[in-house]
């Protein structure tokens, strides 16, 4: 378009004096500044600018930028009366006179009249080009001229030099006029910022106001400042338009857009913020409309509703910066209070209703009625009650019915003397009276409250509230109220009848209750500093037990009182949420900030309508979608929160999606690559970020909560190189759009896409859901927390080829052998099916009449392989997994397969199984890979218990106390913390604690998958194992009953592993073995019945057995050692398979037999599976006596699928010769017998985990040819001919002692790697628990045991900064050396810890002195059994983690324990010679770089 940078006077230029720029006139002639229009030629410039510099439009716009002036006269274009008005106060001739009306007629035509009939355009000045450089002039030739024309001319230049200078001046003030007032603009507070859109001052005021059918479309030139709310059909910004969102200094610049579509494309830009600049106040985008209005056309490539970014366009929107996302740092109990809480009520509670509360924990220690209106008994026992209460209790009184018949003075003089009531002596028959007091706290600590009783009702009720504060600093309300109710009054609000009518029967019915709560005061104690928070801003704070559903949100409250890392939240929770290492596994809550002051959301309908999956969505999904297409020229977002985003009913609208973007980082040519920081996406309809066909994305600091489908989504498999990094996802739901988002019902009803009557299996094809969902391992997950989903946390799918929109465009994506991105400290809980789960593959063409499935179902077709170059032929790479944290997973924790995989530094707690590995696949598809887990911690069943609701389906009994807790699956689900699948496996430096069976249950720390059909390796090997006394059963092998079924599939019978250093057994170099598999044990094999195993001493490997010909074959394998003891197999295949494959487990240098339940295989290959150089076996295998066989040994070399060395078997005549030439290839067919015997022996060793030698699979192929069909089983003829006597080819070791160096080396698996932690542990010891013969109190620091033997008191204090343990003292009683060590002996910054045994004299007294430590009052010890406490020393504010437990009659504290954090900031520890490193930031630089 053709609009100029500037409208000037006429005709074509303006002059100014240079004065105005840079100083006084120079020569002959005062030197002129010309000021010309872009589109005039500086041929036509007349003779006073010929000699003078001159300036285009453009460039006076950049000397205005560097002075900072902006003369008024040069106006963006406007109404012409507006223009003539402005320009009659700047001195200009006014836009109606003769020259501006033809200049405007002309600047029309080059415009074009179509931009003006293509809709309401607003063109306005553009962008400033760059300056031009001034062409070079040719000196001035002087003019042949007579002298009184001369005279004649330089009197015109004089009154023309005047002239000018009068208009200069003008042009001046009106420059200095227009720069005051866009500064005063932006407020006077306000100091302009190159950083901040908003104080271009090139941009013009926009105030569009309220026209929701007008469709603006900002276009070149157009620079657009929007100040006020607007509401428009659609806004598009193309061209070179800017729209930028007004902004001041106290944020006090609220604006919302309402609009059908944002559209963004060639060169358009919207900017809401910068980077640097901050956007302060609020500013909304409400996408408006309904997917069934067709009144306005969908935009091609983006549809409805939507904000959207086409070539060329730059999308900015930067809100305040705040932090994200955070951790809990103290446990919050459901109610807010450790007691639950109290509520009660009743009718007709005749009396004064009594409860007595604890005041230093809320709980209630006594619930009586008094019957004081018909007992004088009663209520002399009501004053005897309140003397026998210790002062300092919290009494509460109400009066249900009437109280004062029978209320005796003397029990109205203890009421009042003990309670501080002034309403007692005055109370009236039925009168409502409600009170809470402190014992003994005179009147200030008294409230009550009265109502008059008229006409069996009161009005209203009688109420006494008052707050209080726990030992550990929470807040707590207790109430107490009192009413009549007069029913008819009641049943006339409801009925409409007339009151006279209803009051003259005279009925009404007294309330009394009570009520102890938290409500509208619980704390929140946050990791940190989260003061810019808000109150009024809304929260969700994670589930920590098994379902997701117990995330809850809140409102935040102003709390004057709350340090700068705790909020107050509206209300109270519904659960509890863990703040705390449990068992040395972070388990704390994540809480995250929902709210932002950029937001974009979609205007939803109040049900559901139309086509949107109303069958099973009652609320609308037709929510706003933002889409960023190719070629962008800048996207940034950072604080935005969209919530409302995402259409269900519409493929590709999600809340925000990046498609076909290719690169978009620097190899993509972007100086400042693209991210999304810190956004907010809840309640979406349909995912929260879409990554499609799009690299080296960077998503931080991200939330995505309460999301239909994926959350964070990579599309068709070729995504690469993107980075996430500490995003938070939780309350993943099922969704409709892809067959792996749909449930059950979903998978199994939406059939549109199947061939013909084609009916989903929900378990395989469907039922993924996952807040991370990586379709090419090639991205990096760094600080992740994936905090519940319907299936998964973390999927990593593998796509054989490109899938959707780029179908075809990599016809193989190798997705399986490409190398994992980095991987690190990522968390996963509360997630149904797993935690984290690498595996599978997608469906990658349509549905046809031999695969009827959905294009894009879950498929298994895939296993994670990884190689240098994703290059089979090259070595493979070890994918690692570094610091996963894996708990309250219903399933499992991880399940893994492929390899080489390793993972480390992780903790896996209270998942149903904490960790499986499967194998890349069964021989001879795989040819053996590694997988590997050390440096980790399992845990079976933590001291985070759960809590019985939020959609947790089971209940029941367990953990090491056998209390009642949450479970997984169900009440009998046997609980494993390592699962073997098949194998090869090593598991080494591991701890494990807390796996104890119960009546209902098998609980094992090292087990096996369940009715496993599947190949086991004697590979399996676990050393350097650390085993709590927690753990009650270290292995089991499983027993027929529930979950097991019969327990004898063939998988299940060659269960097995290598104990490498006897950590598991006891026994070192031994093998764990199922007890009844005789073709593994020998006669010193040491019985281990708990594990239905034994333990064996032994060289052990695989034969795989491969038939072919006949069909529903069994396989009966007989050690001649144990003939009575045969083991029966049914091959992995299906039984009416003409091919099956069988791979026993065997004892190496030992004779075997094989038989048949059916006709001999016509044909046999045996494969040497996991044999090492030398290891044999001798086979005997049964056919019919007439057999005629070729025997023939090869190499099968699996990558270039070619077999090798092919050499024929020879026969001898005896089972002796054979046995003589055991290294030859012979074979003995005994026709007495029936079987065919020869040896398979390795001639070649293995390398690393390959299944195979290093010359290929050694194999051993028998063709038979008989004409008997008769069953071949040999068993009757073979023994006792060829038993032998049972004796154990490698003797049984010698057992060990326990491990020092076993297990673990960290105590604490955590969120924060970078910080240390102290594991502390207290107990103490009450009378009663000694009567009880417990002798045990002890404190311990990192496994640093400092015991309490006698009567008296306990303190260790720790360097808060090391950890390291400064002093441990005993104290037989507070003393004058106790409360001197208390006032001067516990250093600075320390952590203390305090243990007490028995009633040491002045036990209460320690209270006092616990105060200044953490403790939040005094305590009130008095009567109480034992005290432990954690405490801190040099800090004014308690820390989180602080907390006093006290025991009290038959209730023991027990042992506690706390993982204490080290060297916070908080602490004011000396600072450390050099940082420490931050791993995941190193990380986060090698991911970007």
């Amino acid at each position: 378009m053709g609009s100029t940078s500037w409208h000037l006077s006429p005709p074509q230029f303006t002059t100014q004096s240079l004065n105005a720029f840079s100083g006084e006139s120079n020569g002959h002639f005062p030197e002129q500044l010309c000021v010309v229009r872009n589109d005039v030629e500086p041929e036509a410039l007349p003779s006073p600018c010929a000699r003078a510099p001159y300036f285009t439009s453009s460039r006076i716009g950049e000397v205005r930028a560097r002075e900072d002036e902006a003369p008024q006269h040069v106006q963006e274009n406007r109404d012409p009366a507006d223009q003539s008005r402005h320009l009659r106060r700047a001195g200009q001739p006014a836009l109606n006179s003769g020259r501006f009306r033809s200049e405007w007629r002309e600047r029309d035509t080059q415009r074009g009249r179509s931009e003006r009939e293509s809709g309401r355009r607003l063109d306005h000045a553009a962008p400033p080009p760059p300056p031009l450089k001034p062409p070079s002039l040719a000196p001035a030739r002087p003019a042949a001229v007579h002298l009184p024309e001369a005279r004649s001319w330089r009197e015109h230049a004089q009154n023309q030099q005047r002239k000018n200078a009068y208009i200069c001046t003008g042009i001046s003030l009106g420059a200095l006029l227009l720069t005051l007032i866009l500064v005063l603009s932006l407020t006077s507070g306000d100091v302009l910022d190159e950083n901040c859109p908003d104080h271009d001052l090139t941009l013009r005021t926009w105030n569009p106001g309220q026209d929701p059918k007008k469709a603006v479309v900002v276009g070149s030139g157009e620079r657009l400042r929007l100040v006020a709310s607007a509401m428009l059909q659609s806004l598009t910004i193309q061209s070179g338009g800017v729209v930028v969102f007004a902004d001041n200094k106290d944020g006090s610049k609220n604006i919302t857009l309402r609009t059908r579509h944002v559209l963004i494309e060639n060169g358009g830009a919207l900017h809401i913020g910068g980077p640097k600049c901050r956007y302060r106040s609020r500013a909304t985008i409400t996408l408006v409309g309904r997917s069934d209005d067709t009144s306005i056309p969908e935009v091609p490539g983006f549809g409805r509703k939507f904000v959207g970014v086409r070539a060329g366009g730059t999308l900015e929107l930067h809100g305040i910066d705040r932090p994200s996302w955070t951790f809990l740092s103290r446990t919050v109990p459901a109610s807010g209070l450790a007691t639950g809480g109290y509520v009660f009520q009743r009718n007709f509670s005749r009396g004064i209703n009594l409860r007595v509360v604890d005041q230093d924990s809320g709980a209630v220690l006594l619930a009586e009625r008094f019957d004081t209106h018909e007992s004088f008994n009663d209520s002399r026992r009501l004053g005897q009650l309140l003397q026998t209460l210790p002062s300092g209790r919290i009494v509460t009184l109400a009066v249900g019915d009437s109280a004062v018949k029978s209320l005796l003075d003397e029990t109205k003089r203890t009421i009042q003397e003990l309670l501080g009531s002034t309403y007692v002596n005055d109370l009236k028959y039925r009168q409502a009276w409600a009170l809470v007091a402190v014992l003994g706290g005179g009147n200030g600590s008294c409230t009550e409250d009265t109502r008059e009783h008229e006409n069996h009702d009161t009005g209203g009720r009688a109420l006494a509230r008052r707050d209080f504060v726990t030992v550990d600093g929470v807040r707590f309300s207790v109430a107490a109220y009192s009413e009549w109710r007069n029913v008819h009054r009641q049943l006339s609000k409801i009925l409409f009848f007339p009151c006279d009518l209803l009051w003259r029967s005279g009925a009404g019915f007294p309330i009394s209750g009570f009520q102890v709560d938290a409500v509208d005061q619980v704390i929140l104690n946050l990791q940190d500093d989260i003061s810019s928070w808000r109150a009024g801003e809304r929260i969700v704070m994670a589930s920590t037990d098994y379902s997701m559903h117990q995330a809850e949100e809140f409102t935040l409250l102003p709390c004057p009182h709350c340090t700068k890392r705790q909020v107050r939240i509206q209300g109270k929770p519904q659960f509890t949420h863990m703040g705390e290492i449990v068992d040395g596994v972070d388990m704390r809550a994540e809480v995250a900030l929902l709210s932002r002051n950029i937001l974009v959301q979609g205007e939803m309908e109040r049900s559901c309508y139309a086509n949107n999956w109303c069958q099973y969505f009652s609320h609308d999904t037709f929510g706003g979608h933002i889409k960023i297409l190719g070629n962008f020229t800048s996207v940034h977002l950072s604080q935005v929160e969209l919530k409302h985003m995402g259409q269900q009913a519409v493929r590709g609208s999600y809340p925000i999606h990046f498609h076909l973007c290719g690169d978009v980082d620097q190899r993509g040519g972007y100086n400042q690559p693209t991210y999304l920081d810190s956004l907010s996406i809840h309640h979406s309809f349909s995912r929260c970020v879409t990554i499609h066909a799009t690299n080296g994305l960077l998503v931080r600091d991200t939330v995505g909560y309460d999301a239909l489908g994926h959350c964070f989504f990579l599309e068709d498999g070729i995504e690469q190189r993107n980075t996430f990094f500490h995003n938070l996802g939780l309350v993943t739901k099922p969704g409709t759009i892809l067959p792996t988002d749909r449930n059950d019902t979903m998978c199994t009803e939406i059939r549109g896409r199947v061939y013909k009557g084609y009916v989903p299996s929900p378990a395989t094809e469907c039922k993924a859901v996952s807040t991370f969902w990586i379709a090419n391992p090639n991205n990096n997950l760094i600080n992740n927390a994936a905090a519940g989903s319907q299936d998964a946390g973390i999927w990593y799918i593998f796509h054989n080829a490109s899938t959707g929109d780029t179908h075809g465009l990599v016809p193989e994506t190798k997705a399986e052998l490409t190398p994992l991105g980095i991987f690190y400290n990522n968390r996963v809980h509360s997630n149904f099916k797993a935690g984290l789960f690498i595996d599978k593959g997608v469906k990658t063409t349509n549905a046809t009449s031999t695969d009827p499935r959905e294009y894009l179902c879950l498929d298994n077709n895939a296993r994670f392989r990884p190689h240098e170059d994703s290059d089979s032929s090259k070595p493979r790479v070890a994918a690692l997994i570094d610091t996963l944290i894996s708990f309250k997973n219903n399933d499992l924790g991880a399940w893994i397969r492929g390899g080489d995989i390793i993972i480390q530094n992780s903790g896996f707690a209270d998942n149903g199984v904490g960790l499986s590995f499967a194998s890349d696949g069964s021989y001879p598809k795989d040819i053996g890979s590694s997988q590997e887990v050390s440096e980790s911690l399992f845990v079976g069943e933590s001291k985070n218990r759960g809590f019985n609701g939020g959609q947790n389906k089971y209940w029941g009994a367990g953990g090491v106390d056998n209390k009642m807790r949450t479970l997984p699956r169900n009440k009998t689900f046997p609980i494993r913390g390592f699962q073997i699948y098949d194998g090869p496996v090593r598991l080494l430096r591991s701890t494990f604690k807390s796996y104890t069976s119960t009546s209902e249950r098998f609980t094992s720390a090292v087990g096996f998958n369940l009715k496993n059909v599947w190949q086991l390796t004697p590979r399996n090997n676990l050393s350097s194992l650390y085993f709590l006394p927690s753990v009650t059963l270290r292995a089991f092998f499983g027993r027929p009953g529930q979950w097991f079924e019969d327990n004898d599939l063939d998988g299940d019978k060659n269960s097995i592993f290598h104990d490498l250093d006897g950590s598991v057994s006891g026994y070192p170099d031994t093998y764990a073995v199922r007890a009844d598999n005789y073709l593994v044990r020998h006669p010193d094999c040491v019985s281990m019945p708990q594990w239905n195993g034994c333990v064996c001493s032994g060289h052990y490997a695989q034969v795989y057995i491969k038939t072919q010909g006949v069909p529903n074959l069994s396989l009966s394998i007989i050690r001649d050692e144990y003939p009575d003891k045969p083991l029966v197999l049914r091959g992995i295949n299906s039984q009416g398979a003409l091919s099956q494959q069988y791979q026993p487990v065997l004892m190496m240098s030992k004779s075997y037999t094989l038989h048949w339940n059916g006709q001999a295989p016509k044909e046999i290959v045996l494969s040497l599976v996991n044999f090492n150089l030398g290891d044999w076996t001798l086979l005997g295998l049964c056919y019919p006596s007439d057999t005629a066989f070729q025997v023939i040994s090869d190499f099968y070399n699996r990558q270039t699928n070619v077999f090798d060395g092919m050499e024929d078997y020879g026969s001898v005549s005896s089972l002796a010769e054979l046995e003589k030439r055991a290294m030859d290839r012979k074979y003995f067919f005994d026709k007495s017998t029936g079987l065919l015997w020869l040896y398979t022996r390795a001639r070649h060793g293995r390398s690393g985990h390959s299944y195979c030698s290093v010359h290929g699979c050694e194999r051993v192929k028998i063709t038979a040819t008989t004409s008997t069909k008769q069953t071949c089983n040999c068993t009757a003829a073979t023994y006792p001919k060829y038993s032998r006597t049972p004796s154990a080819a490698v003797p049984m070791p010698k057992p060990v002692q326990s491990c020092s160096r076993c297990g673990a080396s960290k105590v604490a698996f955590s969120s924060d790697p970078s910080i240390s932690y102290l594991q502390t542990q207290i107990k103490p010891l009450s009378v009663a628990e000694e009567q009880k013969n417990d002798t045990q109190a002890f404190i311990t620091v990192n496994n640093a045991q400092y015991n309490l033997t006698k009567n008296g008191f306990l303190v260790v204090s720790a360097d808060a900064c090391t950890g390291k343990v400064t002093k441990h003292s005993f104290f037989a009683k507070l003393d004058s050396k106790m409360e001197q060590y208390f006032k001067a002996g516990i250093p600075v910054r320390s952590i203390v810890l305090l243990a007490s045994r028995g009633q040491p004299d002045g036990f209460a007294g320690v209270a006092q002195y616990l105060v200044p430590l953490g403790a939040a009052k005094v305590a009130d010890l008095k009567g109480k059994g034992s005290i432990t406490f954690f405490g801190f020393h040099g800090s004014p504010s308690a820390q989180p983690w602080a907390s006093l437990q006290v025991g009290q009659g038959e209730e023991a504290v027990g042992l506690q324990e706390r993982y204490i954090p080290l060297s916070l900031e908080e602490y004011a520890c000396p600072p450390p010679t050099e940082q420490p490193a931050r791993k995941d930031l190193d990380l986060l630089r090698k991911a970007r770089s």
